[in-house]
């Protein structure tokens, strides 16, 4: 087994990650979201051609996620919308279509005003990253990583809800966007120039 390459920059920002609690919401992988239960969320696992995902990293507290966020109005009910829209606010990257993944049931609503909702999960591709900018919703300059799947779920905090969620992305990497199965295992921080990523 090789070991994983690394800078000394990336090692520092790694010690510093800080995971989430995991909320134990169920996977429901391939099903689509019931009727009545209103889409809340939608996160994606964005693959470039080695297989790897890009990872954010919030330099304040640490905290690592996927691009992804909350439905708004101009996404008109539709979590590819809003996971390009976020994607591009968060990250500034430039996906292709996404393919639909499953979801998680968050019985509590935490993302409803305490009503149950559906958190969508899609895979796309990765074309590019633009020059880092705020997010503007919450100000934050994101650090941008490609790790490889598995490390990725790692960093998220996510057990064995995430491993199986990553499992599904992968599969639908491979089959869809045609990326190899077992991922290029580098981490690499994306410049702040941005990149470009050539199919």
């Amino acid at each position: 087994m090789s070991s994983i390459e690394y800078s000394a920059e990336i090692s520092e920002l790694l010690g510093r990650v800080r995971r989430r609690p995991n909320a134990g919401w169920p996977w429901r992988p391939g099903e689509a979201v019931p009727a009545g239960l209103p889409v809340k969320q939608s996160w994606g696992w964005l693959f470039v051609p080695d297989g790897r995902v890009l990872t954010l990293v919030n330099p304040r507290d640490g905290v690592v996620s996927l691009p992804g966020g909350s439905l708004e109005p101009e996404d008109d009910g539709d979590p590819a919308a809003a996971l390009a829209r976020e994607a591009g606010e968060e990250a500034q990257a430039v996906i292709g279509p996404a393919h639909y993944l499953g979801y998680l049931y968050d019985r509590v609503g935490s993302a409803n005003g305490g009503h149950e909702c559906a958190r969508v999960r899609m895979a796309a591709a990765l074309r590019a990253v633009g020059p880092t900018a705020p997010d503007p919703a919450s100000g934050r300059h994101y650090r941008r990583l490609l790790v490889a799947p598995g490390l990725a779920v790692e960093l998220l905090g996510w057990g064995e809800t995430g491993l199986r969620q990553a499992h599904a992305a992968v599969a639908t990497a491979v089959a869809e966007l045609g990326v190899p199965a077992a991922a290029n295992e580098a981490i690499e921080e994306l410049p702040p120039s941005g990149s470009f990523f050539v199919r």
